[in-house]
């Protein structure tokens, strides 16, 4: 039988660790009941694997065309939860006030950036085992270093993210779902995903080639179509992109 004054309260915020936990869970818990955003992150990178490689609408060169389109699949698939997903839902949440609620608990603004990014992490996860499977059944042939593309998807994770959360963080709600979808679009026509870098003209080859979705998706396909050791050129592009986009974003993002 315990006597009364046995147990003394002792308040306090939780464990740094299972904060952030705790946080990613819900983020991810968020994301996938989004019908919106499941769209965009899954079923829109599928359908295009799946229409392009079943009909001979682009000149994907030699072999079978799931050879060129799962590896730029995977950096769409990338860029569509890092970047498109990740900016319209945190603009959305900046502007109702969640930020700045949750900026006023004793989760800090860095675990809550980092909460935010562990989602996107699973969430990516998801989409690559969906996007492999599909690939494989289309007869996809893989090749190459899976170090090389661990990396690649780190590092475009990271740019991708940094990038939308700089655009969240500055632009009002609808601002950034218009530019977001945009940006989308314009970097799925003419960012390699699709149609090779080499179809454009060479002065537009050298510009595009330095976006962080080209060199994601060309450091994948000469991976995996090509076999490439480790694409160093690539890689640094995406690294700089990340430090670039994460720093402007730790600067100037506003939480209401």
């Amino acid at each position: 039988m315990s006597v009364a004054g046995t147990y003394t309260p002792k308040p306090g915020a939780a464990p740094l660790s299972r904060m952030i936990g705790a946080q990613a869970v819900l983020e991810t818990k968020m994301l996938l009941r989004n019908g919106e955003q499941l769209l965009l992150t899954v079923i829109i990178p599928t359908l295009l694997l799946v229409l392009f490689s079943a009909v001979d609408i682009v000149d994907t060169g030699d072999g079978k065309a799931v050879n060129f389109l799962a590896p730029g699949i995977l950096a769409l698939a990338v860029m569509s939860t890092a970047f498109t997903g990740q900016a319209i839902a945190t603009g959305f949440e900046r502007r109702y006030g969640v930020l700045k609620l949750l900026a006023s608990s004793p989760l800090p603004r860095w675990a809550l950036m980092t909460a935010k990014t562990l989602s996107v992490l699973v969430t990516e996860v998801l989409q690559v085992i969906l996007v492999t499977v599909i690939a494989f059944a289309l007869g996809w042939s893989p090749q190459g270093n899976p170090l090389a593309v661990l990396l690649l998807l780190v590092l475009g994770t990271a740019a991708f993210s940094g990038l939308g959360l700089l655009m969240a963080g500055t632009l009002k709600a609808e601002a950034t779902l218009a530019a977001a979808n945009l940006v989308f679009l314009l970097l799925l026509v003419g960012g390699g995903v699709i149609v090779p870098l080499d179809k454009f003209p060479d002065a537009a080859q050298s510009a595009l080639g330095l976006l962080p979705i080209s060199a994601l998706s060309d450091g994948l396909r000469d991976v995996l179509q090509h076999g490439a050791a480790m694409p160093w050129g690539d890689l640094g592009i995406l690294a700089v992109w990340a430090v670039l986009g994460l720093g402007a974003a730790a600067r100037f993002f506003r939480w209401e």
